[in-house]
């Protein structure tokens, strides 16, 4: 019709709807990231509602409702605990900081052999931001915290994210049921282990990151508190919360550190920095595959590209969402290739 080819018009159009589908959720994507961040924290709070289940047995909402409660009891408790240590070393840190760069004090550090050459480069760029330190990153930081205490920008989705999350967990049985419901008969198979591979990815991912965060903070604070270094909470507290950002997030703990014991602390930046090797061998090599054994795997020049792109599309949350969506989208191509291969090659009848 008209000199159109139907297959290159088929093409087109499946193409345009792709094209359309991603704008929209573009658009849309910091809705998106309330529901994935009420999606990954069923996907934590699952195994726990599952225990409390097995003693009040087909009273779901009975076993939700006290895990929600021993939860906020739980945060509650370890706010009183924690929160104003952590905002007095904080607070200490951001008041002391310009004067520190501003000392020179890593002039006197030991350096390696094959660093000494840059350490007047670098000591000059110090000096010359420290001048700046002082009206901006400490008015930033107490802006910051002024924000977070009064709940500013953060209000709609703290009160979202849980009651999403608990119609997740509360339905989530008939919410695949309906997702599968939609798929005739010769696509059902394939959805459904699609379902079953993306379930088995974002269990394992959550549990994993949960697991290397929990972990880090523990080794970093038993760490720090041996080397004598000032800020251990706070330092600890940071690594264990950038171990959610895959592959910079390590890094950037690692900067953080190092920045923070050479100007406050005993200085002891090769130690730091051995066990920094230590423990990135053995979280990375031993820790992390047994955990994910039975998910899926992504190279890493992947999974960087994913962070990256992440952090332009929605910034941190972005960055942090990435892998796993990343993951879902090869279960989904793999499953789809492998129904496809199986049509395009059935026997003729």
């Amino acid at each position: 019709m008209l000199g159109i080819d139907p297959k290159a018009f088929r093409v087109a159009w499946t193409i345009t709807l792709f094209a359309l589908l991603l704008l929209i959720a573009y658009s849309i994507r910091e809705t998106l990231m309330v529901f994935a961040a009420a999606i990954f924290l069923a996907y934590m709070l699952a195994p726990i509602v599952s225990l409390l289940e097995r003693f009040v047995q087909k009273r779901r909402t009975l076993a939700l409702g006290l895990v929600y409660v021993s939860l906020i009891g739980a945060l509650v408790g370890m706010g009183f605990a924690l929160i104003p240590r952590l905002a007095s070393e904080a607070t200490n840190l951001a008041t002391r900081l310009p004067a520190l760069l501003a000392s020179g004090r890593l002039a006197t550090l030991p350096l390696p052999t094959w660093a000494e050459p840059a350490r007047e480069q670098v000591m000059e760029a110090l000096r010359r931001e420290a001048a700046n330190l002082q009206s901006s990153v400490v008015p930033f930081i107490q802006r910051l915290s002024t924000e977070i205490l009064s709940g500013v920008g953060y209000l709609l989705p703290i009160i979202l994210v849980p009651i999403l999350t608990f119609f997740f967990l509360k339905d989530a049985r008939e919410i695949r049921v309906a997702l599968l419901s939609s798929f005739d008969n010769t696509q059902h198979t394939t959805a459904e282990l699609i379902l079953n591979d993306i379930h088995l990815v974002l269990r394992n991912y959550t549990r994993t990151l949960v697991i290397l965060a929990v972990a880090s903070f523990a080794a970093w604070a038993i760490f720090l508190t041996a080397m004598g270094e000032p800020y251990t909470l706070l330092l600890a507290g940071t690594a264990g919360a950038l171990e959610f950002l895959p592959v910079v997030g390590p890094a950037a703990a690692l900067v953080i550190i190092l920045v923070v014991c050479g100007l406050a602390g005993t200085g002891g930046l090769l130690w730091i920095l051995c066990f920094w090797a230590l423990y990135r061998v053995f979280q990375d090599y031993v820790l992390n595959p047994y955990l994910m054994s039975s998910g899926v795997e992504l190279h890493p020049l992947l999974v960087l590209f994913g962070v990256l792109a992440g952090e332009k599309i929605g910034g941190i949350p972005g960055m942090f969402f990435s892998v796993p969506v990343l993951a879902i989208a090869k279960v989904a191509l793999v499953h789809l290739r492998a129904a496809s291969a199986t049509k395009q090659f059935a026997p003729i009848r």
